[in-house]
């Protein structure tokens, strides 16, 4: 159960219901984190355990267990957790899988599993809270995680470019079909993000030469990528849709 909290007296997502999927951990908990504080009611959909909860708790937020490589598994927890809150009135699509993988020893099975998470998680979701918008009459934004490996690609990164490609194709399509019914729909592509997750093998070396290819001379933190989020989830963004939003420091400029 979330954490007992007053409730902001102001904010650009008050009175919000947002679900943010991945927001155990990294980005998606910086996420959380900045909704809560804009005033939204937010819903964090990961793998069930530990890190889960003390992120629901953390940020006094609803903790959903599930697996979001399995879609009935995906399709169910949605359904509950638009039932829980009421409804959905803004979806952030953050969890995603990554693994470096030279080509030509690229398995089908990593393959499959790459896009299991990375995309058709965010089919399902975005199905099952555009349905309960639209049923709901007022609209709603979804903000989807892609990368700027979506538009570069990098060796060793066949499978997750392929699928963050697709995460931004999925964007547009979706935005077209869904902007009828007042949703918006738009995607993030961070750069190189200084998470925990890649904390271990993460040398000083590493970072020092991911900061010279940004004119900014440095790489992002997870606030960095939650403050787009931020913006496109609230009103500040009511005519941006479809669009692929480079955080990347200046690594990407198209």
């Amino acid at each position: 159960m979330p954490t007992e909290r007053a409730a902001p007296a102001a904010g650009r997502l008050l009175g919000r219901r947002a679900v943010v999927t991945g927001g155990a951990r990294g980005i998606g908990a910086a996420i959380a984190a900045r909704f809560v504080a804009e005033g939204a009611c937010v819903a964090l959909m990961d793998r069930p355990g530990d890190a889960l909860d003390a992120a629901a708790a953390s940020h006094g937020a609803v903790a959903v267990g599930c697996d979001l490589a399995d879609p009935e598994s995906t399709r169910a927890a949605t359904a509950a957790t638009a039932a829980h809150l009421g409804g959905i009135d803004i979806l952030v699509n953050n969890a995603g899988v990554f693994s470096s993988v030279p080509f030509l020893q690229l398995s089908a099975e990593e393959w499959d599993h790459t896009f299991a998470v990375n995309t058709r998680a965010m089919l399902v979701t975005t199905q099952v809270a555009a349905q309960a918008m639209i049923a709901a009459g007022h609209g709603g934004a979804v903000v989807n995680m892609a990368s700027m490996g979506g538009k570069l690609g990098e060796p060793g990164q066949a499978h997750y470019a392929a699928s963050k490609a697709a995460v931004i194709s999925l964007t547009r399509v979706a935005a077209m079909e869904l902007g009828p019914h007042g949703i918006r729909v738009n995607c993030i592509c961070p750069g190189y993000v200084l998470t925990e997750m890649g904390a271990a093998t993460r040398t000083q070396e590493m970072v020092d030469g991911w900061s010279a290819k940004s004119p900014l001379g440095r790489c992002a933190d997870p606030d960095d990528v939650a403050a787009m989020a931020i913006f496109l989830a609230s009103d500040d963004a009511r005519y941006c849709t479809g669009q692929a939003m480079n955080v990347s420091g200046g690594m990407v400029m198209h």
